[in-house]
């Protein structure tokens, strides 16, 4: 077994139209089989262990709702204390960056659901006399 500064955290998140809760989730991971250490979030899961298993157990996962589950790096193992809420008494650092990315999960799965061609129009440059006279009028 390796230390466990070789080792990684991984938060899997199910998007608002997930096929599966989050208690499946964990069963299905569980299920792999996989010497990993698993979590139970209001999200959905924090994986943690050797890198090729953790990314194993993603890869696995991923492939039940692939429009609807996403994963993010996790810079500490479940229940560090550092970053524990029980042990700190609230809500964790980075839970409301994690609330406000939550937001837009569905727009997200929306577009991997239904791709559409996109162009983007590149923005017309000004000489510096414009944008002079623009700013001196925002100033007034």
């Amino acid at each position: 077994m390796s230390p466990e500064k070789d080792k990684v955290t991984r938060m899997i998140v199910l998007g608002p139209k997930a096929q599966l809760s989050q208690s499946e989730l964990v069963g299905k991971l569980h299920m792999l089989e996989l010497p990993l250490t698993i979590k139970s979030t209001c999200y959905g899961a924090v994986v943690h262990g050797e890198k090729e298993d953790v990314m194993e157990a993603v890869n696995q996962i991923r492939k039940l709702d692939p429009s609807n589950i996403f994963t993010k790096d996790r810079g500490f193992p479940p229940g560090d204390p550092r970053r524990c809420r029980a042990k700190r008494g609230a809500a964790r650092e980075g839970f409301h960056q994690l609330e406000k990315e939550y937001e837009l999960l569905e727009y997200v799965c929306d577009a991997l659901e239904n791709p559409e061609a996109v162009t983007l129009e590149e923005p017309e440059k000004i000489t510096p006399d414009e944008f002079k006279k623009i700013a001196q009028e925002c100033e007034k």
